[in-house]
């Protein structure tokens, strides 16, 4: 039986180290803070969200999209996620044909969307703005707990035997001759594997491979705020924006969400994020300017300490390392790996126990970069 290590203890780690263990598999896990901080941390709930995705992902969305309502049974936790359906608005008449060649597009790949009027969009979301001319729905999106479902892998993995070790940060890949071996520690500690190194933690994947390759991507950090709560909060659904970097999610307390892709500072010394007063103004704008009733809010959160990498055409870099096909990295998910976990960790154990690479992830090799 050979020895694995996965490197990063977000949901992929934790879901993959899951994976492997239940299927007889040995694997250490080392994280170099906590289980389920860094991209897999954070406030409220993420987006489940197949809507707008580009097409290289949407068969792993379909693939999630099938675990994602019953994965609470099959954690053996409380429920995780919820459908309430993903509505990007569209403020613009010229954003209507694209979201009429999305919605065939996504309907043709399995994935059900149509573009809505005005009027219907209001029966579903009667306080947006009158500047609102339509919508595309995508009715099974949703959202689900982040840190409660990669703390249900983890706890999974321990039951099966998976090793996870918190506290334990990896400096580099140990090589002898080209050779990729394991893992060296900022401690000194040296863990070597006869199995995979599979490396899972995110911002980190470009430093440890680029005596081999230089990954196009680059890491930020990405501003999620979150109100007080609010005693008629009028967002029903998970709510997008066709033209406004503006995303919304209603939490149970009343609280809403507020991000969609503004940027907070990060210092990489204390490896904490600062909020930028002008970003947070603006995205709250963009939510009252969106639903008008929404004035007054106020903010009880503004969080920027989850580093995502992003990659330079916005879809995650998955594969092996060239001339070490032990070693597998998945990367870049540009603050949208979240909904396809599920799916892609499945694949990834499958890649390791069976050899061989399903072909759902072929559009993700670094080979497309040339």
């Amino acid at each position: 039986m050979s020895k694995h290590l996965i490197v990063g203890g977000g949901v992929y780690g934790a879901a993959v180290a899951w994976h492997l263990a239940k299927s007889g598999e040995a694997v250490e896990l080392i994280e170099a803070g906590k289980l389920a901080t860094g991209a897999s941390g954070g406030p409220g709930r993420r987006g489940v969200r197949a809507n707008g995705r580009d097409v290289r992902e949407i068969p792993l969305m379909v693939r999630a999209r099938a675990l994602w309502p019953t994965l609470h049974e099959t954690l053996g936790t409380e429920p995780l996620f919820e459908t309430t359906g993903q509505l990007q608005l569209i403020e613009r008449e010229i954003d209507i044909a694209p979201a009429q060649a999305r919605a065939a597009l996504q309907t043709r790949l399995g994935i059900p969307s149509r573009v809505l009027s005005s009027d219907e969009v209001r029966e579903l979301e009667p306080d947006v703005s009158p500047a609102i001319r339509g919508g595309l729905f995508c009715p099974d999106d949703g959202v689900a707990f982040h840190e409660k479902t990669t703390l249900a892998y983890a706890a999974l993995a321990r039951e099966a035997g998976a090793v996870l070790r918190e506290g334990v940060e990896a400096e580099q890949l140990l090589e002898r001759n080209g050779k990729a071996l394991g893992i060296l520690t900022t401690e000194g500690e040296e863990i070597l594997v006869d199995g995979k190194v599979l490396l899972f933690c995110n911002a980190g994947v470009k430093g440890f491979v680029s005596p081999w390759i230089d990954l196009p991507v680059w890491s930020r950090t990405f501003l999620v705020a979150v109100s007080k709560p609010l005693e008629n909060n009028p967002v029903r659904h998970l709510v997008g924006h066709a033209s406004r970097t503006l995303s919304l999610k209603r939490e149970p307390d009343g609280r809403l969400m507020i991000s969609g892709g503004r940027l907070g500072v990060w210092d990489p010394a204390t490896r904490t994020g600062t909020p930028i007063q002008k970003e947070v103004d603006l995205n709250v704008a963009d939510a009252i300017a969106t639903y008008p009733s929404l004035e007054g809010m106020q903010i009880e959160t503004a969080d920027t300490n989850h580093l995502e990498a992003e990659s330079i055409d916005h879809i995650p870099i998955i594969d092996s390392l060239p001339g070490n096909a032990n070693v597998l990295y998945a990367v870049g998910w540009t603050g949208h790996g979240w909904a396809i976990a599920p799916a892609v960790a499945e694949m990834m154990a499958d890649w390791v126990l069976k050899g061989q690479k399903t072909k759902l992830l072929e559009p993700f090799a670094f080979a497309r970069f040339g």
